[in-house]
């Protein structure tokens, strides 16, 4: 079995690329991260998401769960679980559905931190971290 727990970084360097992340043990009283969405479409993505790692690695179960909602710096965000008999085949199917998570999920990102408050989009080392799963296991 492998797990991925996500957790709210608290990202306070604004629209800079060099952002600071602070200790997740401490959340930040000042930062916050809203995930809105649309509960059908999310609920879709998601089974497609988990559908398609079931057919690219022999799983024998697979959980997906993502927060939406305010969350705080240090909060958990997302729990991914995968079963298999081989370790290989849980963890490339984990790593798939988190890097598709960020990709292909449709969650609308809102950051509130003491510079204010801007919506999030999606950064290209996440689209680059997707890309790498488009040719076949």
């Amino acid at each position: 079995v492998a797990t991925f727990i996500g957790l709210v970084r608290d990202e306070t360097g604004g629209a800079s690329a060099d952002l600071s992340v602070g200790a997740c043990d401490t959340p930040s009283s000042s930062y916050s991260l809203t995930l809105e969405h649309y509960p059908a479409m999310t609920q879709a993505a998601l089974t497609n998401i988990a559908i398609e790692a079931a057919q690219r690695w022999r799983t024998q179960a697979i959980s997906v769960i993502h927060r939406v909602g305010e969350l705080k710096a240090g909060e958990q965000i997302v729990f991914v679980g995968v079963a298999s008999e081989h370790r290989a085949e849980a963890f490339a199917a984990c790593e798939f559905i988190m890097d598709y998570l960020k990709t292909r999920a449709p969650f609308w990102k809102k950051e509130t931190s003491g510079d204010g408050t801007r919506w999030i989009a999606a950064a290209d080392t996440d689209d680059a971290a997707a890309a790498r799963w488009n040719t076949p296991k």
